[in-house]
């Protein structure tokens, strides 16, 4: 039987099989490590990214309510802290921890129908977070999940709100700003946006 013969029967060695197997695993393993890696990346923005679309989408909530309606009323702390009242008062203000509107349904005549946003204060004022009535401050309901901490330097500024000789139109400047909290990772916000009473009043 001839050298060339016995070379081409010839197949792997062990060591050789073993090194190849070896090589084969670390390479999926690593493999591995990268796609899982990039899916918990993936997970970690889309849910980011849900909790931003949130918060958009509050902002829009509170920037055509407020477009639609009238009568809008600057609220401060002492309102907040006491039961709201004189709501249906249009009143002008810059700061504003909270503002008071009549929905555009509503009844002007009914002081008790008037619709507030406000950024209240849990945990000793530790965390912030917004909520809404639409009972003038009788029933509350939190717009902002547990991820979202509101700045207390945020606030609400209204301009031109008082009824005639005042000759401005009502305006009003909503800033927002605070973090996200989401898997020990912080990623730290600033919205604004400015909202014009489409019922002329001047």
């Amino acid at each position: 039987m001839s050298r060339e013969y016995i070379k081409k029967e010839s197949g792997y060695t062990i060591i050789e099989t073993m090194i190849a197997v070896s090589l084969f695993i670390i390479i999926i393993m690593l493999g591995m490590g990268a796609l899982l890696n990039a899916n918990l990346l993936h997970n970690k923005s889309k849910n980011m990214r849900s909790i931003m679309d949130n918060l958009s989408f509050i902002m829009e909530d509170m920037s055509k309510n407020l477009r639609t309606g009238y009568n809008y009323h600057c609220t401060t702390n002492d309102d907040i802290n006491d039961s709201f009242t004189n709501l249906s008062t249009p009143q002008g203000g810059e700061n504003c921890g909270g503002i008071a509107f009549e929905y555009q349904y509503g009844d002007p005549d009914n002081d008790s129908d008037q619709w507030v946003y406000k950024i209240e204060s849990q945990n000793g004022g530790k965390t912030f977070y917004i909520r809404k009535s639409v009972d003038s401050g009788i029933t509350w309901v939190r717009l902002t999940p547990d991820e979202i901490d509101i700045d207390p330097i945020s606030s609400f500024s209204i301009l031109g709100a008082e009824p005639l000789p005042d000759s401005d139109q009502p305006f009003v400047t909503i800033k927002l700003k605070g973090s996200i909290f989401y898997k020990d990772i912080e990623s730290p916000f600033s919205l604004q946006t400015s909202v014009s009473q489409r019922m002329i009043d001047i």
